[in-house]
């Protein structure tokens, strides 16, 4: 398959080339996008100098969920077969990437890298942050009335027919909100969704981009997905974007 990973950047420098090579050793031949919002730590140019990477350039910091919706359509445009949605903080451990990626092979649509089903768990998160992920998973997952234990994880891999069938390029949403409306929108298109276990480890450099803008954002669009905006609805949610 021809995969490609995914990596939005912004103020990255610290932690990139370490990524980009634990990437490339866990999946050999697999194709790397970063997707940089401008990073004036230089992220984008120590992209640019590292083998086996490509960079998509945007002006200014846009949000997540646009920088994945550049990323999506620059890979399908080359041909990819399989899509990955990674940070690229080292929060997701790309020696994780075999087996997020196994499943596909065996029928699987999109594949989730799961904290809360056996095996998965968090590293490094104090006892309040670990309680507010686990009440918007369980409160997304209750409202939506779907069965997945992760809804606001952002380590995926989807075919590509997968986001094509989504279609991804609708999403307006950013942030934990754009994981869980992508999720929602493979389920009700019937598509087959699986997670597997992984452990989110807390980034040892730099800072998280969330913000309390981000979570409320999710907050507002988890009902509005199930029983207001239709999930392939092109009107972008009225939530300023960061």
């Amino acid at each position: 398959m021809s995969v490609w990973v995914i990596l939005p950047t912004y103020d990255e420098a610290e932690n990139l080339e370490t990524m980009v090579a634990a990437v490339l050793a866990a999946v050999p031949g697999v194709r790397i996008l970063v997707v940089d919002d401008a990073s004036p730590d230089g992220t984008g140019e120590i992209a640019e100098a590292l083998e086996g990477v490509e960079v998509l350039h945007r002006p200014r910091k846009s949000g997540l969920g646009r920088a994945y919706v550049a990323g999506f359509a620059h890979a399908l445009r080359a041909g990819a077969a399989t899509v990955v949605e990674m940070d690229a903080d080292l929060s997701h451990d790309p020696a994780d990437l075999p087996r997020l990626l196994a499943p596909l092979t065996a029928g699987a649509d999109v594949v989730l890298g799961s904290r809360y089903v056996p095996g998965g768990g968090i590293q490094n998160w104090d006892a309040l942050r670990r309680g507010l992920s686990r009440f918007g998973c369980s409160y997304a997952r209750r409202v939506l009335g779907v069965p997945v234990r992760d809804l606001t994880g952002g380590f995926k891999a989807f075919r590509a027919s997968a986001l094509e069938a989504i279609d991804y390029a609708a999403v307006r949403s950013q942030g934990y909100a754009f994981q869980v409306e992508l999720t929602y929108r493979a389920l009700q298109r019937g598509l087959r969704v699986e997670e597997v276990p992984i452990v989110f480890r807390e980034r040892e450099h730099g800072e998280s981009k969330m913000s309390a803008l981000i979570a409320l954002e999710a907050a507002w669009l988890v009902p509005a997905l199930r029983f207001g905006r239709r999930a392939d609805s092109r009107e972008p949610a009225d939530v300023p974007m960061t």
